[in-house]
């Protein structure tokens, strides 16, 4: 049985679904798509992305796309972005990779949402572990997560 996660604990009373799944050593997302058997189109990937200085931001792309870093450093306003080391990230998130969620990170981080997914009705996205994810509204994950919608997916 999955532990409870401060991913879980975030959704409080906002409408979700628990889904879990074998874990993966790599190619995670890929892998939770095939597991889950739900589309890669409506399956996050949290990416943690560095800007200047000391700034991290979190970016949710479906596991289809790849995330476009000049893209994301336009919606940040930084001049660019490049992807976090992963030790940097974990620190940041309190979450392993292949696991880390936009919801319950150790530190507030600014958050983007791919636009492709706006109008879906579900995505999912990890539950702050390998092998488990949640389903809910986009705008809901939103909400949660302080985030906006911007056009950082590419492919």
């Amino acid at each position: 049985m999955a532990r409870r996660t401060r991913a879980l604990e975030a959704l409080a009373d906002t409408p979700h679904e628990v889904l879990t799944y074998t874990p993966s050593q790599d190619h995670f997302g890929e892998h939770s798509t095939h597991e889950l058997q739900i589309s890669p189109h409506e399956v996050l990937k949290t990416l943690v992305v560095a800007g200047p200085g000391t700034e991290l931001a979190l970016c949710c792309v479906p596991v289809a796309t790849r995330l476009s870093l000049k893209h994301a450093a336009q919606a940040l306003g930084w001049k660019r972005a490049e992807m976090s080391d992963p030790a940097r990230a974990q620190r940041a998130t309190g979450y392993v990779v292949g696991g880390i969620s936009p919801l319950g990170t150790a530190t507030q981080l600014r958050t983007l949402l791919d636009a492709s997914i706006a109008d879906l009705d579900t995505v999912t996205v990890s539950a702050g572990q390998r092998g488990l994810s949640v389903q809910l509204a986009p705008g809901d994950l939103a909400a949660l997560t302080g985030a906006q919608f911007a056009d950082i997916s590419s492919g």
